[in-house]
Parts: C-alpha cells; structure tokens; sequence
C-alpha cells in the first residue's frame, strides 16, 4: 500500500534537515518507536508497536537511512516481524524538505507491505487516516524539540502514547465520513 503526507514544520529548511539527520531524536517523536541499537553498518535496530484496535503488533526490526543532503531528502527502508502476532512489515519511505511560506514542507511517501494479521488493515484505508493522525503527534513532538531551550529539555520530549482503541475509531469514523462524503476531504 501507499502513504503520501505532508505536515509544515515552522522552521526553516537547515534546521529541520538537522533534526531529521538525528535518527534517535526523531524515534523519539515516532509514536509507538523505540530506537535500541544503532549497528556497525550504520544501520538501526528498534521495535515499532502498533495498537489497532484489538490488535497488538510489535514489530522487532533493522531500518537503513540513506540520505541526500543535497536535495534534503532521504531513503528510508526497513523490515520487522511481530514474532507473538506473526505479522511481518517492510517499508520504503522517502521524504524531502523544500521550503514553504511557514518555513519547511516535508513530503513523504511510503510503500508499506503487510503480511499475517496486520495485514487486514492495509486492506480498508484505515492505515492511511491513522498515519495521519501519528503524523500530527509526530510534527508536535518534533516542533516541541526544536523549541526547546535546552538539549536536556529537548530529550525529555518524546510523542504522546499511542491509544489504540481511541486511535482505531477515530480514525474509522474520518474514514467513514469521507466514504459517505464520495471521498471528500473536509
């Protein structure tokens, strides 16, 4: 499945490339992400849990960031399994920075493979309306860093807990109104 976002960021492009090139700082703001290990080949090991609904996925994995200071982007690639649930994630994500009026647009783009249980979620459009709304707790955590007036305060800023049950129907009820709606937006 696809993923296209964007979210402004109130910073001007330097310094929210910055931010992006500080793996730890930005699996910080991830909701559900915690960064354990960064590897001998540059890469990274973490585990990304994800409440949908009734359902608990804990995928355990190794992500690479292959980045373009030159264009501001980067490559992002990354696989997991979720050894109890038995579902298996991969994904490709690119995003860039370009400037904007209120300082930075970042575009991103995805292509996520589901297998196992996770998997029927992919299938309904849910994953989009609830990557939406993680986004928005990722772009407040990330401004809350970047205004922070100190290193220390800026570390004790991570993204808000992912509520599952909350997340899963909110996201299902803006999903249902843009069906209802023919698909548009608000």
């Amino acid at each position: 499945m696809k993923i296209s976002q964007q979210f402004e960021v109130a910073r001007d492009t330097d310094t929210v490339w910055e931010f992006f090139q500080d793996v730890p700082a930005v699996a910080q703001c991830l909701p559900g992400a915690e960064l354990e290990n960064v590897n001998e080949d540059g890469s990274y090991s973490g585990r990304l849990s994800v409440k949908l609904g009734p359902m608990t996925a804990a995928f355990e994995g190794k992500a690479t960031v292959d980045p373009d200071p030159a264009q501001k982007s980067a490559i992002i690639e990354g696989k997991g399994v979720d050894k109890r649930g038995g579902s298996r994630g991969q994904v490709k994500l690119n995003y860039s920075i370009t400037s904007s009026d209120a300082g930075s647009m970042v575009d991103i783009d995805a292509d996520i493979s589901l297998s196992g249980p996770a998997a029927q979620f992919g299938r309904t459009g849910l994953i989009n309306e609830i990557s939406k709304r993680l986004i928005g707790d990722f772009v407040e955590c990330l401004e809350g860093k970047l205004s922070a007036t100190s290193e220390e305060a800026a570390s004790e800023i991570r993204a808000k807990e992912v509520r599952g049950i909350s997340l899963f129907f909110a996201s299902l009820w803006s999903w249902l109104k843009r069906l209802f709606r023919g698909g548009r937006d608000e």
